[in-house]
């Protein structure tokens, strides 16, 4: 099969990329290689995806020649590439450009490959709120610009499933930590401060917040899982993640534990927009896709702290 990947070289789309090659796809990785963070981390990914046979095309998807730079014989779409995060340092502008202009665009793409089996958007948790504990008919309450956004893109493309003019899901991922996670990320930063003897800046009140802390593999077992079931997940929204829940005090003693070193809290005033809980209903995924994690927390902090001293210590 082809298969495209927007956002291959970041975070969770780099490992899903690298997972379809070894599966023997032959593998489009598309990336604009934005400097929202460590251009350096978006190399390595790209140097590690190239050598594992994965094609990478520096593009940004609100070009308006995507037809002319893209092959139109794509059987399947992945769409991670967004304006990630809550970020003080991102404008209204920067979600909406990235997250609902350049999805609209790369689905004007998709209408235009005739093979395409399946467009799998890639949402997630913000869509529901500050509370993200419910199943996927639940009313969405993001409560910040990307959340706001992510739930627009999604309903772009499932308004094309409904209209039969695009075969199409959107999958809701949760909290999604392990090797190559963003260096703005919780679990990042963790071991970047305990390595470095250096304060992890924590938001007021965020040590008692609850998150279904999912490891990378885990997540690309279910996003890879709806090859094959098209039938089953056209025009669904399904979540993916564990439903163990951890506090990020429960996170920050794992990384310590790991490090076996102490990590020193600089305390920071509370972010706006930042979910209290987030716990994944995986109901539906396990229904449809037989969807099933298993990695613990500590299991995926050894992962994170075994990739970070390879490659950046």
């Amino acid at each position: 099969m082809k298969i495209l990947v927007t956002g291959a070289v970041g975070f969770i789309g780099s490992h899903a990329a690298e997972r379809l090659q070894s599966l023997g796809h032959d593998v489009i990785g598309l990336d604009n290689f934005s400097d929202y963070y460590s251009l350096e981390l978006k190399h390595l990914n790209a140097k590690a995806l190239t050598a594992k046979g994965v094609t990478i095309l520096k593009k940004d998807l609100r070009d308006d020649n995507l037809q002319d730079v893209l092959p139109k014989d794509i059987d399947y779409i992945f769409h991670f590439a967004a304006q990630p995060g809550i970020s003080q340092s991102s404008s209204f502008q920067d979600y909406f450009s990235n997250n609902i202009l350049a999805t609209k665009q790369l689905i004007d793409f998709a209408e235009t490959c005739s093979n395409l089996k399946l467009f799998v958007n890639i949402g997630t948790s913000s869509i529901y709120g500050l509370e993200a504990i419910c199943s996927e008919d639940h009313a969405p309450k993001p409560a910040s610009h990307y959340g706001v956004t992510k739930l627009a893109s999604e309903q772009l493309v499932l308004q094309k499933s409904r209209e039969q003019k695009l075969p199409a899901c959107s999958l809701r991922l949760y909290s999604v930590i392990g090797p190559r996670e963003r260096p703005e990320k919780m679990y990042a930063k963790l071991i970047a401060s305990g390595l470095q003897n250096e304060a992890f800046p924590l938001f007021e009140g965020s040590d008692k917040h609850l998150r279904s802390f999912t490891y990378v593999d885990d997540i690309v077992d279910g996003v890879i899982s709806v090859i094959g079931n098209e039938a089953k997940v056209e025009g669904e929204v399904i979540n993916l993640g564990t439903e163990i829940e951890h506090t990020t005090q429960e996170g920050i003693e794992a990384v310590e534990s790991v490090l076996g070193k102490p990590i020193k809290l600089d305390i920071k005033p509370k972010r706006p927009g930042d979910q209290s809980r987030t716990k994944a209903n995986i109901d539906k995924a396990k229904r449809l896709l037989n969807y099933n994690p298993q990695t613990t927390l500590l299991e995926s902090v050894q992962q994170q702290v075994q990739w970070y001293k390879e490659n950046f210590y």
